[in-house]
């Protein structure tokens, strides 16, 4: 089953062009070419110092293949890593998520001046009640509903939150409608006790979802 990592990176002041850049002319062809599907990398709207992104795996045997490649042996991390971390402060903020039953991977997309990200942190693990209500968007087009997999992470120098129940919705829009998202998140909180993060997010010019 593909597993998809949603990794939200705080950083220095100054350090989103560098990171941004880096992703754009280098480390998304190196990172494909080691076994991975780069989804989505994406300026969050309401922090400049916050680079958001997304990539995919066809299963967890293969995400450990893959992270090996490029953290351990690719050229273009040994190269740009010292660049990287300097431009971040934390990198651990990391989802390790799963396509939600009766949803297919991330698709490519086009047209869309806005992807939200819902992430919805539960008492425990959703079922097709909490699926359901979570998934019916009040605007926008629905993306992928994904859900915390909780296999073990199989490259740990790469930590990922764990003792977490998550839920997260890609939506895309053409323009942005707050009203009717902030009702959205607050009845989800509500009714199901979660605690609810919104991602407004720019998509960056090579990201697939757009």
């Amino acid at each position: 089953m593909t597993v998809v990592e949603l990794r939200q990176y705080t950083l220095r002041p100054g350090g989103f062009p560098v990171l941004a850049d880096l992703f754009e002319r280098v480390f998304t062809d190196s990172l494909e070419a080691c076994g991975m599907r780069v989804d989505g990398q994406f300026a969050d709207l309401d922090d400049p110092d916050r680079f958001v992104w997304v990539r995919s795996f066809p299963d967890l045997d293969r995400r450990t293949r893959a992270l090996e490649a490029f953290y351990l042996d690719s050229e273009a991390w040994k190269s740009n890593r010292a660049a990287a971390n300097a431009a971040m402060v934390d990198s651990d903020d990391v989802l390790l998520l799963r396509p939600a039953p009766g949803w297919g991977d991330l698709p490519d997309t086009s047209g869309h001046a806005l992807i939200t990200a819902t992430v919805c942190l539960l008492p425990r693990p959703a079922d097709d009640a909490v699926r359901a209500a979570i998934a019916g968007v009040p605007t926008g087009t629905p993306l992928g509903l994904l859900e915390t997999d909780p296999g073990p992470n199989g490259f740990p120098r790469l930590p990922v939150r764990e003792g977490e129940h998550a839920l997260v919705l890609f939506t895309g829009h053409a323009e942005e409608e707050p009203d009717a998202w902030d009702a959205f998140t607050g009845r989800v909180a509500e009714r199901h006790a979660a605690r609810v993060d919104h991602l407004r997010l720019s998509p960056l010019g090579r990201s697939r979802m757009r």
